[in-house]
């Protein structure tokens, strides 16, 4: 782009006809010469510090420790192409957030570079500093111009903010010899174990995705009426959800899943388009993500007319026992994997009880032989959780499943039973049937604390929060 003589811009090629889009329209000589001039001074007071910039800072120093001599390289990762000229909506590799505090409004094609010394590395946060007005970027480049977007942190700014160096993208130069992050499996690895134990303010933002969450989950039951009278109120159920999740947060931290009927018995539905009917359950697994793109991760099971049946409370109470045995058994210095197991026990024991299992439930939990009872709960019981929903996934195993539980680990307790409407070894009565109830708990030097308690649990306090809500 050239400049002119009076400080305006030439048309940047990427705003004329010939490209690959007939949107576009060059600009006039009179709009060129007339578009830099007239704007007001930009205030540049110093914010304050973020709370959330010594723990990261915190953060940076193990990692340094674990990679002397080597240059680290962390990218916040660039927009996604939806479709067409649409982008998703952007949101920071979680690495990077984690490591420099910056959350739901850290820039596209940022990266957070440590450089080796003598004693540790020196950090530098590059990203793309927002436009000077003199320039064609800040009107002409809808995705990144300010004209287009809103206002860019400005590095000063953002460094003070963060208590890191700053510098403008167009200075970080990619190395041969880089560890990269996702490129390099032991930088992955490190990054994502250093989650494992959450810090204070982890902790904190938490607590705070669990309530907000828990919200959340009030608006549905108090919109029941309106979502049992749409065709399609698992929609609306997703809708009610999303509602909260955007003014009192950044968002879902994963795709809502509204299962009603039937559709509660698959464990990832999330097309949600059926209908929510009296008589049925439904199964909402939903979690907000805050602003610091910690998320909680929650499931509650509803009896959509606000009574359980027979059945279905027999289903339910059997869920909740099974949550209840997992919850007792996570205690500190025990193994991670122990949780599942305490679940399954109960799990096991039940549908045998039902004259489900054609063994019995010592020889279903047999370790190598057994597993039959895993047909009406196919996956896990628990999964550590925090800046994303299914953290530490890039950990080692003997730290993870196999890991000891310690106090500030945060984790789900999730069991479930699901009957599919299809499964011929079951009662017709229990076809269709699929609940599960998920806690988001926080470990502690004096045991497990389920953050999400307040939220009704057991089938009297469910129908009582529906009672209430109905009035």
């Amino acid at each position: 782009m050239t400049g002119t003589s009076n400080g305006a811009t030439s048309t940047p090629t990427d705003t004329t006809e010939n490209t690959n889009t007939n949107r576009r329209q060059p600009f006039p000589q009179g709009f060129l010469d007339t578009i830099s001039t007239g704007w007001a001074e930009r205030p540049e007071s110093a914010p304050p510090e973020r709370p959330e910039a010594p723990f990261a800072a915190a953060r940076r120093a193990r990692v340094s420790a674990e990679f002397p001599g080597r240059r680290l390289v962390i990218p916040a990762g660039d927009a996604k192409q939806r479709s067409n000229d649409t982008d998703y909506a952007f949101r920071a590799h979680s690495a990077f957030s984690h490591l420099t505090g910056w959350g739901a409004d850290s820039e596209p094609g940022a990266v957070l570079v440590f450089d080796p010394t003598a004693d540790g590395h020196d950090v530098t946060l590059y990203f793309r500093e927002r436009a000077d007005r003199t320039t064609a970027e800040f009107y002409a480049n809808h995705s990144i111009g300010e004209f287009w977007i809103g206002p860019r942190g400005a590095l000063g700014a953002v460094a003070v903010e963060l208590g890191i160096a700053t510098a403008h993208v167009d200075g970080f130069d990619e190395q041969e010899g880089d560890l990269v992050l996702d490129e390099d499996e032991n930088l992955t690895r490190v990054v994502s174990e250093l989650r494992l134990v959450k810090d204070e303010y982890e902790i904190a933002q938490m607590r705070l995705a669990v309530d907000v969450t828990a919200a959340g989950f009030d608006d549905i039951v108090r919109e029941l009426p309106s979502i049992i009278e749409h065709p399609r109120g698992e929609r609306v159920v997703e809708g009610v959800f999303h509602r909260r999740a955007r003014s009192d947060g950044n968002g879902e931290g994963y795709d809502t899943i509204a299962a009603a009927g039937p559709h509660a018995c698959y464990l990832h539905w999330t097309r949600n388009d059926g209908a929510v009917v009296p008589g049925d359950l439904i199964l909402i697994d939903a979690g907000v993500e805050v602003d610091s793109l910690y998320t909680a991760d929650i499931t509650r099971t509803l009896p959509v007319s606000g009574r359980f049946s027979e059945v279905q409370r027999r289903v339910y109470e059997t869920v909740r026992e099974a949550a209840d045995a997992a919850f007792a058994a996570a205690q500190p210095g025990v193994p991670f994997r122990s949780v599942h197991a305490a679940a399954m026990d109960v799990i096991a024991r039940r549908v045998a009880e039902w004259g489900l299992l054609p063994v019995t439930p010592e020889e279903a939990l047999d370790a190598d032989l057994g597993g039959q009872h895993r047909r009406y709960m196919v996956h896990g019981t628990s999964h550590h959780l925090g800046i994303d929903v299914h953290d530490c996934a890039q950990a080692r195993r003997d730290m993870y499943y196999d890991g000891l539980l310690e106090p500030g680990m945060v984790f789900t307790i999730e069991p479930g039973l699901y009957f599919q409407i299809d499964d011929l070894t079951v009662p017709e009565e229990l076809r269709g049937i699929g609940a599960r109830i998920e806690d988001d708990i926080l470990m502690t030097a004096d045991g497990p604390v389920n953050l999400s308690a307040g939220i009704p649990r057991t089938a009297d306090e469910v129908e009582a929060w529906i009672a209430d809500a109905r009035g």
